[in-house]
């Protein structure tokens, strides 16, 4: 569904300019990236500042994943490395990743896909980024589980079994469903319990 979509907008700009993640962390350190960002395909994404949903919303995932795993195999809003090409241009900051070990067996480079239990990224304007583009990259690092959760549409879209640079199972499931995590199957929770209130 994505790779096609993706093929062809790289068709109409052949010649862009594609920023390496170290390149940008050069910049960063010279003072010419401010705030916070992320680098996606060579492009340097802003991270803006958190809608109150947003905020709520990794607050209710975040209670829910510590009581299945230690605090310290849970990370927010921090980086992982992806392997290959896509490593040189693309160093994402999902929303909540759980790593295998603790986040210590980490201190001389980030996580990368092996060290990866899942990733979820919380969305209220990017969904089409995250299901169009960062999909694509996280099944083609091998990323074994990847979330979406879809706050507009109140959605949650699972993605599992990398296979040859796309997910080959994916899967929508509306707030009234029981979800579950490939390695905690007996531990569901409701869609949800991970959304917002519905305010009147």
């Amino acid at each position: 569904m994505s790779s096609a979509l993706i093929a062809s907008e790289l068709e109409m700009f052949p010649d862009r300019y594609r920023w390496t993640v170290k390149a940008c962390s050069r910049l960063a350190k010279l003072g010419f990236l401010e705030g916070r960002f992320e680098v996606v395909d060579g492009e340097i994404v802003s991270k803006i500042g958190q809608k109150p949903s947003h905020r709520i919303v990794i607050i209710l995932i975040m209670n829910w994943l510590l009581a299945q795993f230690d605090a310290l195999n849970i990370q927010t809003e921090a980086p992982i490395a992806l392997s290959g090409t896509d490593g040189i241009y693309t160093e994402p900051e999902p929303d909540v990743a759980i790593t295998r070990e603790p986040t210590t067996a980490y201190t001389n480079r980030h996580p990368g896909p092996d060290d990866l239990l899942l990733i979820i990224e919380v969305s209220d304007s990017s969904i089409r980024a995250d299901l169009l583009v960062k999909a694509p990259l996280y099944a083609r690092a091998g990323i074994a589980e990847y979330w979406t959760l879809d706050l507009n549409a109140r959605q949650l879209h699972i993605h599992r079994s990398p296979d040859s640079g796309q997910y080959a199972i994916v899967t929508v499931h509306s707030e009234d469903e029981t979800v579950a995590l490939a390695v905690r199957p007996n531990a569901p929770v409701s869609v949800a319990a991970l959304l917002p209130p519905v305010t009147v």
